[in-house]
């Protein structure tokens, strides 16, 4: 199975009529900006919004089903599995609680027929075994979804963005936001480089981690045989492998860097050239309108 082709996570995909593409490198920045920064401090009823309107996104995107099912699928399930063991992990913390004051000094008179669980098990005993108590209290709920939303949000989102956008479109937005820094003496050009390489280096990351999953499965291991130590011993070294080649891989492109010498890089060439037509103008105004909407929205409703 090829990874790069079909779990092109953060890889441009060229050629596709996505009206993400159209849209300008900077405003999609922006919007990137509120998908990472809005979950902050907010409610599941925003986050789950979020999730909902990327999924909306995503189908509507005219990308190639090929380009995005798999990996938002996996994405899916990874973010689902997260929030149960959040879930397990909160709940049924309820031993832990000890009264150190004296509650008729409250003034507050709390309800006595509200539940503050979502769910309750009873001790229920089969014959030796005792199966319980367990409780699932609507904190840790809450936290389940919070936390598999997050996931989801962060890691679509950034990927949305790398699908339709090229890395040196990227690299010339963030020069566009910082160039005013550039009269503080920052080294702008530095980071930018840096950026570029980061964003390149992804491709290779996955090609590693490829190859080391053809290897394994050339060789045949028989995990039963193994047993539970060494087959945990086994992946243990594969972790490391991958590691080990993507530090080699860090460390030839580094001396490749600095055998040419000083090296500069000029943003302006990375300039978008970009089509001007009313579809383009029709899709940007729309992109400006979503990023007031979605900042009102976050300020009327997204709170805790």
């Amino acid at each position: 199975m090829n990874i790069i082709t079909k779990f092109p996570l953060g890889q441009y995909v060229d050629g596709n009529q996505s009206w993400l593409k159209i849209i300008d490198c900077r405003l999609k920045l922006i919007i990137l900006s509120l998908f990472l920064i809005s979950p902050i401090w907010s409610g599941p009823v925003w986050r789950s919004s979020l999730v909902i309107f990327l999924l909306l996104i995503t189908f509507v995107s005219l990308l190639p089903s090929r380009v995005w099912i798999r990996t938002m699928c996996y994405l899916i399930i990874l973010s689902i599995f997260i929030g149960i063991i959040t879930i397990i992990a909160t709940s049924n913390f309820a031993n832990l609680e000890t009264t150190t004051r004296d509650p008729n000094e409250l003034s507050i008179i709390i309800d006595q027929k509200l539940s503050w669980n979502v769910f309750e098990f009873p001790l229920t005993k089969v014959g030796i075994i005792n199966i319980g108590p367990y409780s699932l209290s609507k904190r840790a709920f809450v936290l389940g979804i919070k936390t598999s939303t997050l996931v989801f949000t962060v890691v679509h989102s950034v990927n949305l963005l790398l699908l339709t956008t090229l890395k040196e479109e990227i690299v010339w937005t963030f020069s566009w936001f910082l160039n005013p820094l550039r009269r503080f003496g920052m080294p702008i050009d530095k980071w930018l480089f840096q950026l570029l390489l980061a964003l390149r280096f992804i491709p290779l990351v996955q090609e590693e981690f490829q190859n080391i999953i053809k290897s394994v499965s050339v060789r045949s291991i028989n995990y039963r045989n193994l047993g539970l130590k060494n087959s945990f011993k086994v992946l243990v070294s594969i972790i490391e492998r991958i590691f080990l080649n993507i530090f080699l891989r860090i460390d030839q492109g580094a001396d490749s860097i600095l055998s040419k010498g000083t090296l500069e890089i000029k943003t302006k060439r990375f300039i978008p050239l970009e089509e001007r037509n009313w579809i383009t103008f029709f899709i940007n105004s729309i992109s400006i309108i979503f990023i007031f909407v979605a900042i009102f929205l976050r300020k009327q409703y997204g709170a805790l």
